[in-house]
């Protein structure tokens, strides 16, 4: 068996390669001809999985619009259902994961995303199985409980509304405080033509930013100079140190990672543009 197998703490990878060996003994990378081959080259870390469903007491019920999970190499599942976002940590042995101290945060849901909400906060405390086929991925708790998910296709870097959810500042990542105004949670809309804007936490801004290959390149921006409570001011401020100069970006699913070359960054969620008002009149209603 691969040596993966052994970095438990850190290597969800292991998942992959392991569930592989044991549906399709000796297949190695290849992925086969038959249609219900496990692909042992698809991986599960780096990777956004779409939660599809869940089953619990063979009752299935979609998801949530939305709804996601992943792996990150360091041990950690971050996962969200349509309203809160959740995280737990993750071992891997084997097939199994092992999930445990999983944390939300406790934002008011409508009735029906909090019911699937509760019970897939339930099934990320203890061990699940995991089979991977393709791009499906399937976890099933110790009950008999399960969620199906699929791979998400990475979001379009221009043209797509980016909601900042995590401030980054080396190995820490902090959320974005859950309380900010509606107009005021920063948010960034790159555009074909070379440019960026959106809000940055307190004032509207735009600003060249020039992509060649993974790095995006930012001048210096533009915008409204008006004064925020304090926690605002503070998100603000790490939100345009992340967008200063040349910096490296990646792209999961409907997550953008951005980087500086000091370690600052922001990570984000794609978001529909018609959210929080449009974006033509954006910077008319923070001027105004």
């Amino acid at each position: 068996m691969h040596t993966q197998r052994m970095a438990v703490s850190v290597s969800v990878l292991a998942l992959l390669t392991l569930a592989a060996c044991g549906t399709e003994p000796g297949s190695g990378s290849r992925s086969g001809d038959g249609g219900d081959t496990v692909q042992s080259d698809v991986p599960v870390t780096g990777v956004a999985w779409s939660v599809d469903s869940m089953t619990v007491g063979g009752k299935k019920t979609e998801a949530p619009d939305g709804s996601r999970l992943e792996f990150d190499p360091k041990g950690r599942a971050k996962a969200g259902f349509g309203c809160n976002h959740i995280s737990a940590d993750a071992r891997v042995e084997g097939d199994r994961i092992t999930l445990a101290k999983p944390v939300s945060t406790q934002m008011a849901c409508d009735e029906k995303t909090e019911t699937f909400e509760k019970a897939a906060l339930a099934a990320m405390d203890g061990e699940l199985t995991a089979k991977l086929s393709g791009e499906k991925l399937t976890l099933t708790t110790e009950g008999g409980d399960s969620f199906a998910l699929s791979e998400e296709k990475p979001a379009d870097l221009a043209g797509t509304r980016w909601a900042v959810t995590t401030l980054l500042s080396g190995e820490t990542a902090t959320s974005v405080p859950a309380d900010l105004p509606k107009d005021r949670v920063p948010h960034l809309t790159f555009g074909e033509d070379g440019t960026v804007h959106g809000n940055s936490g307190c004032n509207s801004f735009h600003g060249k930013a020039e992509v060649k290959g993974s790095t995006i390149t930012f001048g210096p921006p533009a915008g409204t100079k008006k004064l925020c409570p304090e926690a605002e001011m503070e998100t603000e401020r790490a939100v345009l140190a992340a967008l200063d100069g040349p910096a490296t970006y990646t792209i999961k699913g409907s997550t953008l990672t951005v980087t500086s070359k000091d370690g600052k960054g922001v990570g984000a969620t794609a978001t529909p543009t018609t959210t929080e008002g449009t974006q033509t009149t954006e910077g008319i209603q923070e001027h105004g």
